[in-house]
């Protein structure tokens, strides 16, 4: 063979080699991909661009003399959240920049009352907690549960029960979800580790005592594929946080909420913000939590999300968090 012909099938090879590169790098399969930002089909209209125009609070002078001084010296109220998690929780808007979400909104009003300036300072969940621990911070709002362990370190002041919620298709089989025995039978999706997963679980182990049909845990690698799945009918419901379940259906218009169920299962769970223990912030955040509460603006803002249903009526300081994990 002369070393022309070689050349030539060699570059016809990596010709087809790299067509073959393209076609696989063209998009994951189709039950491995991010569910498609979904369309407000339900003709729920949710602002997610960077001008959020968030509902705003006044100060008021009697809570704001609450705040230390060296934070009322200082003029701003430092927040940290996560910034890059689900909607509407606190999430990046369509500039893949701005911070947005209920728990900056939140955040807002309790620095409107406090006559301070917001400072929103987005951070991975692992230094959030050591931001506020050492002062770096001085609130963290983003979707925090009040627990045991954590009250070790830090004070909480309530603003929405943590609930959980089963999602499933419009006009499905399954209408109502409301006791263990409910969930007998069905193929319901989960998040590994969450939990929601826990709950779960607890609830099979008592119908299998009771000798019902046991449910068929599914999992999956993210919130995208849980809901392929739910849409296809490959999954009768998902089970995950109210928050982004609410979402999804108020934007999505296939799905609908089926059942509730406080995040700590037996026990109460709350969402709080959270300060540094002893730092003689919390009293303030608490009051400014419950003045918006009482004039309202605080159900304006869980109305811009669809989240009224995890309301609280007053805002507690360190109330009885999730008990702590056995040792070992």
């Amino acid at each position: 063979m002369s070393r022309s012909l070689r050349r030539l099938r060699l570059a016809a090879v990596l010709l087809a080699l790299a067509v073959l590169a393209a076609v696989a790098c063209a998009g994951p399969d189709p039950d491995q991909a991010a569910a498609p930002a979904p369309a407000s089909a339900s003709g729920a209209k949710v602002n997610t661009s960077p001008e959020q125009n968030r509902v705003r609070a006044e100060k008021v002078e009697a809570i704001a003399a609450q705040v230390p001084q060296s934070i009322r010296d200082r003029g701003t109220l430092v927040v940290g959240t996560t910034g890059s998690g689900n909607p509407p929780l606190s999430f990046r808007a369509d500039d893949d920049i701005t911070v947005i979400g209920v728990e900056p909104d939140i955040a807002q009003l309790v620095a409107d009352v406090l006559g301070l300036r917001l400072e929103l300072q987005p951070t991975s969940w692992e230094n959030l907690f050591l931001a506020v621990e050492s002062g770096q911070y001085d609130v963290g709002f983003s979707n925090i549960t009040v627990t045991e362990e954590r009250k070790d370190k830090y004070d909480f002041a309530t603003y929405r029960v943590d609930t959980i919620a089963f999602e499933g298709r419009t006009g499905g089989k399954v209408q109502k979800i409301e006791k263990p025995s409910d969930v007998a039978g069905l193929t319901i999706g989960v998040g590994p580790g969450t939990n929601q997963e826990q709950i779960l679980v607890r609830w099979d182990e008592q119908n299998r005592a009771a000798g019902l049909p046991p449910v068929n845990i599914q999992y999956y690698q993210n919130q995208g594929d849980f809901y392929l799945a739910l849409e296809s009918g490959r999954l009768d419901l998902y089970l995950g946080p109210n928050p982004t379940a609410s979402y999804h259906v108020a934007t999505g218009g296939k799905t609908t909420i089926v059942g509730t169920i406080n995040g700590g299962g037996d026990v109460q769970a709350d969402i709080a913000a959270m300060t540094k223990k002893n730092n003689q912030l919390v009293g303030a955040l608490s009051a400014a939590l419950n003045e918006v509460i009482t004039d309202g603006r605080y159900k304006e803002v869980l109305d811009r999300w669809n989240l009224r249903a995890e309301a609280v009526s007053t805002s507690q300081i360190n109330p009885p968090g999730l008990p702590r994990r056995p040792a070992g």
